[in-house]
């Protein structure tokens, strides 16, 4: 389930209060403020707060300068200038706190990135969910022959239906077993009065990362993007990128200008070395460059020319 029943009392709660304010708001962001995006099979995200909109990032940028508001085109030119010029300190006026639901392996990936303010579930003072990721049939794939890290054809028949039989017996099982170890049910109900039980913080050592965990997860706007223009490539897992995609949608709605930006100047753009610079330019010169002259390794030319579409 998304959110447990607790939680959704809290959020009706807080939504049908509404409160003044003198500070600038994201109209589009506060239609979805504190609404779980569902995500994968038990996973969400949800917006808890946020600070700044796009005028917080033209706001710091002018204020060396002391110039006062400006019209909104010649923002949205300040922000594209600042995007485009990798000027990243206006973008870190602007925060964003998110409440996020995911499986325990896709955390310890996202939690390469150190540029957040992090706090997770402990499965020392609460029990965990009996909740676990099964990938869709879709995404049961096997690895891939030529990424060590990637994924290959998409398993199928007799296969996959084993891959999934194991995948939902082992976490049924684990779970009893934690449960057993602690001597009581995920509603905190005693098994045996007569047994004390494993500490909580022992027993969960036994649970499967495919387990679902939850943390608050409170970034600011520069490191959000570079978060999602890593996480929502098409190269990324498909587990962690479904999460980065709906953060870009998030983004979206909360400073649509920079976003905007962000898409032209690093989502939907290439970067080049200065030797796959130099090809572009002799082939606009009407050289016929090819791998072995370009002073490109094999894999470098084979990017470039994807970039080009050659």
């Amino acid at each position: 389930m998304p959110l447990n029943d607790i939680q959704r009392a809290e959020v009706a709660a807080i939504r049908e209060t509404t409160q003044p304010t003198y500070r600038e708001v994201a109209p589009a962001l506060e239609e979805i403020l504190y609404k779980p995006i569902p995500l994968l099979d038990h996973g969400f995200i949800r917006v808890i707060d946020y600070m700044g909109t796009d005028s917080a990032i033209v706001q710091a940028a002018r204020v060396s300068y002391g110039k006062g508001t400006k019209k909104v085109s010649e923002d949205a030119g300040l922000i594209r200038y600042l995007l485009r010029h990798r000027h990243t300190t206006p973008f870190e006026m602007c925060e964003l706190k998110l409440h996020i639901k995911l499986p325990i392996f896709v955390a310890r990936q996202w939690i390469r990135h150190r540029t957040a303010n992090v706090n997770e579930y402990s499965g020392r003072y609460s029990i965990m969910d009996r909740e676990f990721y099964v990938p869709a049939p879709e995404h049961l794939a096997a690895q891939s022959v030529s990424n060590r890290q990637g994924r290959g054809d998409v398993l199928e028949g007799e296969e996959a239906a084993r891959v999934l039989e194991i995948l939902k017996e082992d976490s049924k099982r684990a779970y009893q077993h934690y449960e057993e170890m602690m001597n009581c049910t995920e509603e905190g109900v005693v098994l045996d009065e007569g047994k004390q039980g494993l500490a909580r913080e022992l027993a969960r050592m036994n649970l499967p990362v495919n387990f679902y965990t939850q943390w608050y997860w409170k970034i600011d706007l520069h490191n959000l993007m570079h978060f999602i223009a890593l996480r929502a490539d098409p190269h990324a897992q498909y587990e962690i990128r479904v999460y980065a995609e709906a953060m870009l949608d998030i983004l979206k709605r909360w400073v649509p200008t920079t976003a905007q930006a962000f898409q032209d100047y690093r989502m939907g753009a290439a970067e080049l070395s200065a030797q796959g610079l130099d090809v572009i330019r002799r082939r606009l010169r009407g050289e016929a460059v090819t791998q072995e002259t370009s002073g490109l390794s094999k894999r470098e030319w084979e990017e470039l020319m994807n970039v080009l579409g050659a």
